[in-house]
This record gives C-alpha cells, structure tokens and sequence, in this order.
C-alpha cells in the first residue's frame, strides 16, 4: 500500500483509540472491536461484535425483527453512525461500502 494510507490508517486508529474505541489488528478477526485496515482508495472500518453480544442477540431476534436485522443489526448500524460521525468530525471523507458491514474513509481534503 502506498504510504500515505498507511499513515492515514494509523491516524485513523489513534483517532477511535483516543474516543474510546477498542481498536483490533486487522489479523485478529474473531476479536471484538474495531478494525481498521488499508484499501487501494483509503481505509476500511468495521466492527465485529463479542460473541456473548451475539448469543444476546440471537435470543432477542425473534422479538427484534423476522428480516434478521435484529438486535446486532440495530448496534452494527449505531456503531458505525457514531463512528462515522467522530471521523466525519475530524474532516475525513466517510462513504459506506458497497454492502454496509464496513465504511471507507478517505483522507482530510486539503
């Protein structure tokens, strides 16, 4: 990747890191948390629930919505709201992906 999206995924993880976001390495793909990670256009952030939150959702699913959104769902989409709001803040280009499970954030427009 070319440096200046490395750069821009380092400073995009001490911003979440600084708001109070658990941050996780992009290898760490069962770990709860943040993860952010370099594209060939910026940087990828998604979230990847714990699995107790997951077994709480499960078990709420049925009350929550027969479309499977559900309740991690409804938390997927808070999180990234309040997320892409923070970085949005910070002058960064947010733009959701193609199948919204991850946003793309571009660098501050100088």
């Amino acid at each position: 990747m070319p440096p200046q999206t490395t750069a821009l995924a380092e400073q995009i993880r001490r911003a979440l890191t600084a708001a109070g976001f658990t941050v996780v390495g992009e290898t760490e793909r069962n770990s709860p948390g943040l993860r952010v990670s370099e594209d060939e256009s910026g940087v990828l952030v998604g979230w990847t629930a714990s699995h107790g939150f997951e077994a709480l959702a499960d078990q709420s699913r049925g009350s929550d919505g027969a479309d499977g959104s559900g309740t991690n769902g409804s938390m997927r989409a808070i999180v990234q709201a309040a997320v892409s709001a923070l970085l949005d803040q910070l002058g960064y280009t947010v733009e959701e992906t193609h199948n919204g499970t991850a946003f793309r954030v571009m660098p501050v427009a100088q």
